[in-house]
């Protein structure tokens, strides 16, 4: 048996979420007719409370294409410097829009209001215009650590003050949902827009979805189809994503509960010197100085279990839906 904890990219599709694939009805997404991918953009919407959504190929795609709209050529985009948009999608912030980074020390990943006050930039033609602000929630990097409302809606007031749109980086939105049990409609009142991710603790096999205003996404289309990202009979791969939105969001909590026994699994071993906090489904730690995360990991494979390097001396565990009770078991057996 292998022990899959790379990521929870690596879910497969369940036999009732091909079967909703299979009976798909398709049309053609670039002429926007296709019934399915209509369906799961407006379902998707209507959970937060905007007016319209885009299904995009991946998370990194509705991130940068988000990106582009809010931000001109010379803008800056203010975030943490844990956050997915600057580290994993391929310096796409400069090489989509042509804009620059201000990067914020938050804990672990997140920000507060009076940190991005601070870096604001004056109407000044030596600065960039500060046009963006973006928030990633739960932070990957961060070890699944997720904001509370009252801070969110702090950061909201601040960018109203100062005409910012603030953009959500929601690749494990429900994630952090589920522990908070708020709304998704409260959410949809702060961001400007979101992107959901459906290929993760959702199982689905690929695809996120962009939301914001009409006029917003009518945009987003445009920059979606110079990037290459339109698509055809993708209705097949949206049924998937309506699917994970009906029956999988719930199931998270699970992935919670083994991710924490993993980290107290972990914590009795000494190698390890440090568990970040584990908030959801992901558990980061860190390893003594003298043991490389590559050669630990390596070690980790040779005992039929996957992990991922997250620094020299970090290694990340991510549970999900096809993580089950009998893999948390034989992970104990294996690493004890």
């Amino acid at each position: 048996m292998t022990i899959e904890l790379r990521s929870d990219t690596f879910t497969k599709p369940t036999p009732a979420m091909l079967e909703a694939m299979f009976s798909a009805e398709v049309g053609d997404d670039v002429f926007e007719d296709d019934p399915t991918v209509i369906a799961l953009e407006q379902k998707t919407a209507t959970m937060f409370g905007y007016e319209a959504g885009l299904f995009c190929t991946s998370g990194t795609m509705t991130n940068q294409i988000a990106i582009n709209v809010h931000v001109k050529q010379g803008d800056e985009v203010i975030c943490d410097a844990l956050s997915h948009i600057y580290l994993y999608e391929g310096g796409g912030i400069s090489a989509n829009s042509m804009a620059s980074v201000n990067l914020l020390q938050g804990d672990r990943g997140r920000l507060t209001a009076s940190q991005i006050k601070e870096v604001i930039q004056p109407d000044n033609i030596h600065h960039p215009i500060s046009a963006l602000v973006s928030l990633e929630n739960t932070v990957n990097k961060g070890g699944g650590a997720y904001y509370q409302l009252a801070d969110i809606q702090d950061i909201k007031k601040l960018c109203i003050e100062n005409s910012i749109p603030l953009h959500l980086d929601g690749a494990r939105i429900f994630n952090a949902l589920v522990e908070t049990q708020e709304s998704p409609l409260e959410y949809g009142k702060l961001f400007d827009s979101i992107s959901v991710c459906l290929s993760k603790g959702l199982g689905t096999p690929i695809g996120s979805v962009l939301l914001g205003t009409k006029d917003f996404i009518k945009k987003a289309r445009r920059v979606r189809k110079r990037l290459g990202g339109g698509w055809r009979q993708a209705g097949y791969l949206a049924a998937a994503g309506i699917y994970a939105l009906d029956n999988n969001i719930e199931r998270l909590k699970e992935d919670h509960a083994r991710a924490r026994i993993i980290g107290e699994t972990m914590a009795k071993l000494p190698e390890v010197e440090e568990i970040l906090p584990v908030d959801t489904n992901i558990v980061i730690f860190r390893l003594n100085e003298k043991i490389l995360s590559s050669d630990y990991v390596q070690q980790l494979h040779e005992k039929g279990i996957r992990a991922a390097t997250f620094g020299k001396h970090l290694v990340r565990f991510v549970t999900h839906l096809d993580f089950t009770d009998e893999h948390l078991e034989e992970f104990q057996k294996r690493v004890l």
